[in-house]
């Protein structure tokens, strides 16, 4: 179920705009994204509990799947409104705030750091082929999901979270911009009430949007 208005992000346009001060640009100010007046801007009204709640007659597997895809694809396409402003100049390092800075383990285990762009082409890249795997998310009737399915979707929220985490400490200038902060807000609200009915992130990966959380969770917004 999508509340996110798709075809309204759809050649948006792209050039930045002076009028909206960084929100790192002083110190000791909280990001604008903490700011209340851009916080409660949302599509969706009240909470998420109803909307990510296992329907009915409804395999869990199934459920965690859809909603799964549903993510990706909103996530990957809202950073592909910002995509022109995240380039290796801009954002050197995958960080999410001043504390955050995420790496990225290659095929080797080996642990590297890479620019924002790099880190999110290959996470996008990496979750497009595992969702395309059969043998991962079967399509076919009778077909059964694997064992270790629950972890895998862990290492997929992980990851989605980052770059979410991301957009909001770096990029939500761009947002307020061309006005879809509530589009990502509600996109927010949605993805973590959805993680945490299903237990598919710890609160150490949360971290970064601590804050935040905890504000919609004061609001009723999300509700555990």
């Amino acid at each position: 179920m999508s509340f996110f208005g798709l075809g309204k992000l759809t050649g948006i346009g792209k050039q930045k705009q002076p009028n909206i001060p960084s929100s790192t640009a002083a110190k000791n100010q909280p990001p604008l994204f903490l700011r209340k007046n851009h916080a409660l801007s949302h599509l969706v009204k009240g909470s998420f509990k109803g909307v990510v709640q296992l329907p009915k007659y409804t395999d869990l597997n199934e459920w965690l799947s859809i909603n799964t895809f549903e993510f990706f694809n909103l996530i990957n396409m809202f950073y592909g409104v910002i995509a022109d402003f995240c380039t290796i100049n801009e954002c050197p390092t995958m960080s999410a705030g001043p504390n955050t800075e995420y790496t990225w383990t290659d095929t080797q285990r080996k642990t590297i750091k890479l620019a924002a762009p790099q880190y999110i082409d290959y996470v996008l890249s990496q979750i497009q082929t595992t969702l395309d795997d059969e043998r991962v998310f079967p399509t076919k009737i009778g077909a059964d999901f694997p064992k270790d399915i629950r972890s895998t979707l862990c290492v997929m929220y992980r990851h989605l979270f980052r770059i979410l985490a991301h957009i909001y400490w770096s990029h939500y200038v761009e947002l307020l911009n061309l006005k879809i902060e509530g589009h990502i807000n509600s996109l927010f609200a949605h993805f973590i009430s959805f993680a945490k009915e299903f237990d598919l992130l710890d609160r150490k990966d949360m971290a970064p949007m601590a804050d935040l959380i905890a504000f919609y969770e004061q609001q009723g917004i999300i509700v555990s």
